[in-house]
């Protein structure tokens, strides 16, 4: 190794001063300098013809018109009125139907059952009861009483009392008990007078049976 190292030379370096070009030189190089080709850079200012837009793969997108932005606006503007002005219509509607009164159904007027009905004979000894001196009023009521439950009970009295009902048929009057009212109401009370007996009598149709003796009944 150490032979091989000492066989190789040393590379030594030689410094050559740069001299002037003969003239000879000189005109050589212009020779060759003239014979070079200029360089031209040729710019087109055509731009790119119909058919090259068209093969174009990218679209081109144009910016909407001063015109077509105010009619959008306008539009706009017109629905979104309509739809205030619907709104405003719904509530004002749902207001006055809130404030109108619920329609009361009309009643319809039945004529009213008479509580009791006076047969021509009782009038007339009821009228000479009260063309007395001393005029008496007959009240009628139903006691518990007798075979079947309920007996009718005559009493004459000078004045009605705080819930008496007060019936006036052909200008006589006569006095029913409230209590009694649900017994006797549609009742006809007639007057008999023969060898047995003279006394009130009533063909109630709210009777469902009466004793033998007739004197009770039962609703």
């Amino acid at each position: 190794m150490t032979g091989m190292m000492n066989n190789v030379h040393p590379f030594k370096l030689r410094f050559i001063p740069k001299t002037a070009p003969t003239a000879t030189e000189a005109a050589s190089s212009d020779a060759q300098h003239s014979s070079k080709k200029a360089f031209k850079f040729i710019v087109s200012n055509n731009g790119p013809t119909k058919e090259a837009a068209k093969s174009s793969k990218w679209s081109s997108y144009a910016f909407p018109s001063a015109e077509t932005i105010k009619s959008h606006e306008e539009a706009v503007r017109k629905q979104k009125q309509t739809v205030d002005e619907q709104m405003a219509a719904a509530v004002a509607k749902n207001d006055c139907a809130c404030m109108e009164a619920p329609k009361k159904r009309k009643r319809t007027l039945r004529p009213r059952k008479a509580l009791i009905t006076l047969s021509p004979k009782a009038i007339r000894h009821l009228r000479g009861l009260l063309a007395q001196p001393e005029p008496k009023l007959i009240r009628v009521s139903a006691r518990n009483r007798g075979c079947s439950g309920l007996t009718y009970d005559l009493q004459y009295i000078s004045e009605p009392g705080k819930f008496d009902e007060v019936v006036e048929q052909d200008g006589v009057k006569i006095v029913i008990d409230s209590k009694a009212l649900f017994s006797i109401i549609g009742s006809e009370m007639d007057w008999v007078d023969d060898k047995l007996a003279s006394k009130f009598v009533f063909k109630n149709p709210n009777s469902k049976g009466t004793c033998g003796c007739g004197e009770s009944f039962m609703v």
